[in-house]
């Protein structure tokens, strides 16, 4: 390269200019075409590993080189030196972008890696979820401290910061406090965040009650939870509302959820074909686990009795559908079977008479 512009010595000044640019941006490409093709090639070993680094690592790698490039030959280009130090400053900052762009895409590609490897789409997925939910908030966490040292690295790029960097970090301390104590509630969310990453009250896709909500956990942020709800509403609480509030956990220890049916009958119910029918229904479906089921009359009152019916599926979504499905199909049963044992009020008609001998 140092021969290469030494013989354009006699050029105008743009020419090695546009040359060194020109050559950077052709190298540039000639070496992602060669790494894409690389990576294609390899595709037929570990098909998942290459498609993500090809779909994460296409557009990032364009820049990064033909940027190193720049920043090296820009010493062997005749230029002043008032425009060298603002172009090497300018090449410096975008190195570090684009280097911290690169980081992050592998950060994502690590990401997708490990959930194929944990699936949580399993009936059993209780270790996946777990799992899942660290490696999500500790990709946050690794991108935010990446992103701080990026930033960091571009300020120290500035020769005035350099030279004044005792200063600056003196008042930067004094800042960090005055910022601590205006931004102590996010930071003890994140903090929040970084316990529930690790103790785990809660997990991605746990079945919850919040706020007399049903729903599952769908989002672990930073400093935020998202709970998609069963009617597909989303409720977004703080993170250190499950640190400091009681709440309930479905699926904290087993993806297996017990669901419950409630009917209300009249006494002349007899329970013995409703219990049948129960078995038969549960034994027909492949929504059931084959776990538990119970029958019982867990109340009565002066009008009705109650009677819950039990059993357990693989995981909360399969359990609301079983419950809907047994609703119907018993109440179809009793409609056809039982009518006059739905739930009726009774009265009785008392004739004159017997109303004038109450009156006594």
């Amino acid at each position: 390269m140092p021969f290469l512009f030494g013989e354009l010595s006699g050029a105008p000044a743009w020419v090695p200019a546009v040359l060194l640019v020109t050559l950077s941006l052709a190298v540039g490409f000639l070496t992602r075409f060669i790494l894409l093709q690389f990576i294609r090639y390899w595709q037929s070993r570990d098909r998942k590993l290459f498609k993500s680094l090809e779909k994460h690592l296409r557009g990032s790698m364009f820049l990064f080189i033909p940027l190193l490039l720049i920043s090296v030959g820009v010493n062997y280009v005749n230029i002043e030196p008032e425009s060298l130090g603002f172009i090497k400053t300018t090449t410096n900052i975008f190195i570090i972008l684009s280097f911290c762009s690169v980081l992050i895409r592998l950060i994502n590609v690590a990401e997708e890696m490990l959930f194929i490897r944990y699936d949580i789409t399993i009936s059993n997925n209780l270790r996946a979820r777990k799992i899942r939910t660290q490696i999500m908030y500790v990709k946050k966490v690794a991108i935010v401290v990446l992103v701080t040292l990026c930033l960091s690295l571009i300020l120290l790029s500035f020769p005035g910061i350099r030279k004044f960097g005792t200063t600056i970090l003196a008042g930067a301390g004094v800042a960090g406090i005055i910022i601590g104590f205006a931004l102590q509630k996010s930071l003890v969310n994140l903090f929040a965040g970084i316990q529930i990453a690790f103790t785990q009250p809660i997990k991605i896709d746990d079945a919850v009650v919040v706020e007399k909500e049903w729903g599952w956990i769908e989002e672990i942020n930073l400093t935020y939870v998202v709970v998609r709800l069963w009617d597909l509403r989303r409720l977004v609480l703080p993170i250190t509302y499950f640190t400091e509030n009681p709440f309930q956990n479905w699926t904290r220890n087993n993806a297996q959820i017990l669901g419950s049916v409630f009917l209300y009958l009249d006494y002349s119910m007899p329970l013995a074909p409703l219990r049948q029918h129960f078995e038969k229904v549960l034994s027909e479906t492949p929504l059931w686990d084959q776990q538990t089921q119970v029958l019982q009359v867990t109340e009565t009152t002066e009008k009705t009795m109650t009677i819950r019916l039990l059993m357990t599926a693989q995981n909360s979504p399969t359990a609301w559908d079983l419950r809907c499905y047994v609703r119907e199909k018993m109440i179809e049963f009793i409609q056809q079977n039982y009518p006059q044992s739905l739930p009726h009020v009774r009265t009785t008609l008392i004739g004159p008479t017997e109303n004038a001998e109450l009156s006594h």
